[in-house]
């Protein structure tokens, strides 16, 4: 009581969060949770006094099916942002990719269904070439025509700017370094800047 009083007081509100929602990469794999992408987002928040909380659900190995089955964990609190990092790893194992848009589109689904005035934000993947064109191509389309389905904002390319760059990939040429997960923290915040700032004053639940 002693706690929550102060704050009534000061009229201030519970940050509205903002689910990063994704694997290794969100979890920052290999550098730590503390200086992958969200963390640096929820510095960018906090620059601007802005009254939100970026949650990092990334899990390393995680592929979409994995996804289906823990969203629903996820969104036990509400969320005013849904950040959806993932499919690498269906591509990195060649996985039916009609299976892994129908699992995207199911943990979209279940957002949508839990809190419809939440916003979407889809990372562009892609996939080495190594698996071929074809699989390559269709990967590389899949994310925006999951953000145009679903009426979400799209993160272009996400690791486009990445590859082959030793100073921003590790050495496993998978997963960002500090430096990598700074430029992935300003694509991203590009296009997350004006969706926090139209949801700064806004306040609704389900």
């Amino acid at each position: 009581m002693s706690f929550l009083l102060p704050m009534m007081l000061y009229g201030q509100e519970t940050p509205k969060r903002v689910l990063f929602f994704g694997d290794s990469i969100t979890a920052g794999y290999g550098i730590g949770e503390a200086k992958a992408f969200p963390a640096l987002i929820q510095q960018k928040i906090d620059s601007l006094s802005w009254n939100f909380k970026a949650v990092n659900g990334g899990s390393s190995g995680e592929t979409s099916a994995g996804g289906v089955s823990r969203i629903d964990w996820m969104l036990r609190q509400p969320i005013s942002v849904f950040v959806l990092e993932l499919g690498g790893n269906d591509g990195l194992r060649g996985i039916d990719l009609d299976a892994t848009k129908q699992n995207l589109q199911k943990i979209i689904d279940k957002v949508e269904a839990e809190y419809p005035n939440a916003s979407i934000v889809i990372t562009g993947m892609q996939v080495p070439p190594n698996l071929g064109p074809e699989y390559t191509g269709k990967f590389k389309k899949m994310y925006p025509k999951l953000a145009e389905e679903n009426n979400a904002e799209l993160v272009p390319y996400f690791l486009d700017d990445l590859g082959g760059d030793s100073t921003l990939m590790q050495s496993d040429g998978i997963h960002p370094t500090e430096a990598g997960h700074k430029v992935l923290a300003e694509k991203t915040w590009d296009v997350l800047k004006p969706i926090l700032k139209s949801k700064r004053n806004v306040n609704h639940s389900k």
